[in-house]
């Protein structure tokens, strides 16, 4: 920025001589100042003087230029480096945030901000900060050098440009500050919608509620971009008419230096000079004025960006990895009490559950009955708010959830595939020049989906698509067990995993499992009561507490009991 405005006033001092050597050479050639220069070049006439002063503003022009560039290119490269290092940081910031951050936050609202308005933090905030800055020490440098020329012709337009901007400035500061929190707040809802009306868009094409939908985008979108296009204009036009004014100044200028005695030809170099410096100036005032007007429109983004950036990260992030907590004995959840915030009833209270190492436990219940939170806690997915979860006798704290969901493996009821191949969905995690194929296709075996796989065209190497649209829900379902038991985990999570299975398939699945290890430790969540039946002790949860614990026989026999019991209380009401 320094070598820019040096470059700046070189130029313009450099068309002074320039033009004077133009319109009176004679002048020039007698000024004392200029002799040593002649002697230098061994001039003896006037018109020698041309050239070597052409090629002086030539290069000082070409210098000026040059620098300019560099500085555009510098300002730029730090700018978007910077906001690379922003969206990075939010995004490592936000996968690090705890399980239960992830429940009660939208992820529109995330997308946004590392997409979106990290973005608008590049163009809206740094790259105009560092221009106001660049403009700021290139105005002063122009000023000085018109202050040389004649000071108070510059101390008049520069007073005169600069007091317009400031008018200006405080006219449209409210509308600026208003619009910036429409874009703000407008981009998350139209990304929220993209989500919503594109992650359903199997009901939306049932329902046929296209319009109602584009009707929503249509409410976020129009405001956004009326926002957005209000300050591209609010920050472009004053440019017009300063440029108008500029004109008319410099008119004036020459009709009064024109009328002194010494006549046009002493006015022209001064005229050059103030026409060169005036022509510098105003795009440096405009790009300043615009500036600032980019830094206050982008002000709510950046409140939300920097909100992002505030997200604490755990204090065991740089640890190092790769070490599992001992797990030989038991798990326990002693006095374990659970809430989402202080505001929501509990959902879990007073559990007390030993679990063997090597044992099968299934978990069945009502909807809402906790069964999926307390596996969470198990998974060290949410801290219990009471009581505590033991791991062979250690409490399983934040600092250490890492090295226990080392041992877990999780087989949730909606399996999340990405849009890569079936391999690398299998090795869910594993960067591709590291995953092992052989363990692959042993996973895909256990999980009884080797043969589907092995029958397409590219086995292993089929992309499954978005989510896995080209794949079946018993296929993606069998992919997510394969994934759970690639990872050779000793503590296995089904939640609901087996309900897009078939009888006969999910029998297979659970028996390949079981004749894994003898210390492999199994937990199901189920509805289904014959999915179970291989389970060692099944624990009925009912209003966020235990009901019950038995064998299958037990709860079979008692559920069987129960439901005759309804149905002769069914008969003796009719």
């Amino acid at each position: 920025m320094m070598l820019s405005s040096l470059a700046e006033i070189f130029s313009i001092g450099a068309v002074l001589p320039f033009l004077a050597v133009l319109s009176a050479p004679e002048r020039v050639f007698e000024l004392p100042k200029i002799q040593p220069i002649i002697q230098i070049f061994g001039l003896h006439e006037p018109a020698q003087l041309l050239l070597p002063l052409t090629l002086a503003f030539g290069a000082a022009a070409f210098i000026a230029g040059v620098m300019r560039l560099l500085l555009l290119w510098a300002s730029t490269r730090l700018s978007f480096a910077t906001g690379a290092d922003l969206g990075i940081s939010i995004y490592e910031r936000t996968l690090y945030q705890p399980y239960s951050v992830h429940c009660a936050r939208n992820s529109s609202e995330v997308i946004s901000g590392i997409s979106g308005k990290a973005n608008g933090i590049i163009y809206g905030i740094i790259f105009p900060v560092l221009m106001l800055i660049s403009a700021s020490v290139m105005l002063i440098a122009i000023l000085v050098a018109l202050l040389l020329l004649e000071p108070v012709i510059a101390l008049s337009a520069f007073g005169g440009f600069g007091l317009i901007y400031i008018v200006i400035i405080l006219l449209t500061r409210n509308i600026l500050t208003a619009d910036s929190q429409c874009v703000a707040r407008e981009s998350v809802q139209v990304i929220k919608c993209l989500q919503e009306g594109l992650g359903g868009i199997r009901d939306v094409l049932i329902d046929g509620s296209q319009a109602t939908y584009c009707q929503i985008y249509r409410s976020a979108d129009s405001p956004l971009r009326r926002a957005q296009g209000n300050a591209v204009f609010i920050s472009s036009s004053p440019r017009y008419g300063m440029e108008a004014l500029g004109m008319l100044l410099i008119a004036a200028l020459a009709y009064t230096l024109a009328q002194q005695s010494e006549g046009i030809g002493k006015a022209i170099p001064i005229l050059g000079a103030l026409a060169l410096g005036a022509q510098r100036l105003l795009p440096v005032l405009q790009q300043a004025y615009s500036s600032w007007t980019s830094v206050l429109s982008g002000q709510a983004g950046l409140q939300d960006t920097l909100e992002l950036l505030d997200q604490p990260l755990p204090a065991h992030i740089n640890q190092s990895g790769g070490q599992r907590l001992p797990f030989t004995q038991n798990i326990y959840l002693r006095n374990l009490g659970f809430r989402y915030s202080q505001q929501t009833p509990e959902v879990l209270r007073k559990i007390n559950l030993s679990i063997a190492k090597g044992s099968c436990v299934g978990f069945i219940g009502a909807t809402g009955s906790g069964k999926s939170t307390l596996l969470d806690i198990v998974m060290g997915l949410l801290q219990p708010t009471e009581g505590v979860l033991e791991v062979d006798g250690q409490i399983i704290t934040p600092e250490c959830t890492g090295a226990w969901q080392a041992h877990i493996a999780h087989v949730p009821q909606a399996i999340f595939l990405a849009d890569t191949t079936i391999e690398e969905n299998i090795a869910f995690g594993v960067p591709k020049d590291f995953i092992d194929q052989e363990r692959v296709r042993i996973a895909a075996r256990q999980a009884q989906i080797a043969e589907s796989i092995e029958n397409l065209p590219n086995k292993y190497q089929t992309l499954v698509g978005e989510r896995g649209v080209r794949l079946s829900g018993g296929q993606r379902q069998r992919i997510g067990i394969a994934r759970a038991l690639y990872k050779q985990a000793d503590v296995i999570i089904f939640d609901e995993a087996t309900s897009a299975l078939d009888n006969e398939t999910e029998q297979a699945v659970m028996h390949a499992i079981e004749g894994l290890s003898q210390d492999l430790t199994i937990l199901i969540i189920a509805h289904r009561l014959t999915t179970l039946e291989n389970c060692g002790q099944i624990v009925e949860l009912e209003g966020g507490h235990i009901k019950r614990i038995g064998s299958f026989h037990d709860v079979v026999s008692q559920s069987s009991a129960a439901a005759k019991k309804r149905k002769d209380k069914l008969t003796y009401d009719t």
